[in-house]
């Protein structure tokens, strides 16, 4: 003869056999989680455009670099055609200095005084359009001066020039005497250099319009 169950006691039993409701906890305030070093190429934690003319009364660029976290990574895209000396050497600096772990793509072109944040990065990325105009240090001034600012202006530049080449040099990485010259034979008298020009080199690494987005080019080339 079978037992029958009470319903009652069915039910305490089915209510027992559930789980424990989860507690409730505050959303994460912004910025909590991982640390900037723990984001994969797709993640990245920042993107700057460094374009146009690099004047030395924008302050602009400085301060998207200095609102940056510090040894953090993220990518830079370059569409400038140069400008002030001071100006790219200073970027480049904060590039450096700051311990940017900076990616950079050549969204366009990147000559002149530009190359030397695009050089200052970690690893540099071009496309076959990419356009890098090199050429010897130029001192230009829209102000009036007199002859002995002149002649110090000019005393001075002629120690920026030479030390130019080593500098971009070394920004880029070239350890070796026939990259260095590369470099030397690019800046005198000038050359635009292509994208594919500059991936022979050995100087950055080649991405196209047509194979998917940049992350995963970058993906592959590792």
């Amino acid at each position: 003869m079978s037992r029958r169950r009470s319903p009652l006691n069915a039910r305490k039993k089915l209510e027992a056999s559930k789980p424990e409701p989860r507690p409730l906890r505050p959303y994460p305030a912004p910025g909590i989680g991982r640390r900037p070093s723990d984001f994969d190429l797709e993640s990245r934690d920042w993107e700057i455009v460094i374009s146009g003319e690099l004047s030395d009364k924008d302050g602009e660029l400085h301060q998207k670099l200095l609102d940056l976290p510090r040894n953090s990574r993220g990518t830079i895209f370059f569409d400038s055609c140069g400008g002030s000396a001071f100006m790219g050497l200073s970027l480049a600096t904060l590039i450096r200095l700051r311990g940017l772990k900076a990616t950079a793509v050549v969204a366009g072109e990147c000559s002149s005084a530009a190359l030397m944040p695009f050089a200052a990065c970690a690893t540099r990325y071009v496309t076959p359009h990419s356009t890098l105009l090199f050429h010897p240090i130029r001192w230009q001034s829209d102000e009036q001066v007199r002859l002995e600012e002149a002649a110090e202006w000019a005393r001075h530049f002629r120690i920026m020039e030479a030390d130019h080449d080593g500098l971009i040099a070394r920004l880029f990485g070239c350890t070796d005497e026939a990259s260095i010259e590369t470099i030397r034979r690019w800046n005198n008298p000038g050359k635009f250099v292509s994208g594919e020009e500059l991936v022979a080199a050995g100087l950055a690494k080649l991405v196209t319009l047509f194979d998917g987005d940049v992350w995963s080019q970058i993906k592959r080339l590792k």
